[in-house]
């Protein structure tokens, strides 16, 4: 597991930043987690760890903010080529019904999370995000058996074998 991957929060409130990467420091060990108080402090961040071959591997990003909402970003992650793979969660609490459809068809939202949140149910979707990631995107998947669902990871690793006759 030579590779290391950003989970990046983005929020303007503190508190709540604070709040998820509390809730997150359980990934800190095997992920790079990262926190961002604004669109373009979370645009820096990603350059950042792209310029250290850290790619952006999952997205929360709250939807009402200061210069541009959560789901314009989270679309505008989606066309970048760098960016689109990231599995991308809405964590807000003041997202419409419009927005939300938006922000599934345009930004390929990947999951909702209402505020507020209950700490266990974060860890396990962002657990199962994560874990989709990797199997799509990562050649080898044993070493991410312990750390992210290993049934999921187990049944990838034995349809890819079957698909190639091992």
């Amino acid at each position: 597991m030579n590779q290391r991957y950003l989970i990046l929060c983005v929020d303007d409130e503190r508190e709540i930043l604070d709040s998820v990467a509390q809730d997150l420091d359980c990934f800190e060990e095997y992920f790079v987690v990262e926190a961002a108080q604004s669109v373009p402090e979370a645009r820096e961040v990603i350059a950042d760890c792209q310029q250290q071959e850290i790619p952006l591997a999952l997205i929360l990003c709250d939807h009402i903010m200061p210069e541009q909402t959560g789901i314009q970003f989270l679309i505008e992650l989606n066309t970048d080529p760098q960016t689109e793979a990231a599995r991308k969660i809405l964590l807000t609490g003041q997202a419409g019904l419009d927005d939300t459809v938006e922000a599934i068809n345009h930004a390929c939202l990947d999951f909702y999370i209402s505020k507020p949140w209950q700490g266990d149910e974060l860890r396990q979707v962002v657990k199962h995000q994560l874990t989709q990631y990797m199997i799509q995107n990562e050649s080898d998947l044993s070493p991410w058996v312990k750390v992210l669902d290993a049934a999921e990871i187990l049944s990838a690793l034995s349809q890819r074998r079957s698909e190639f006759g091992e």
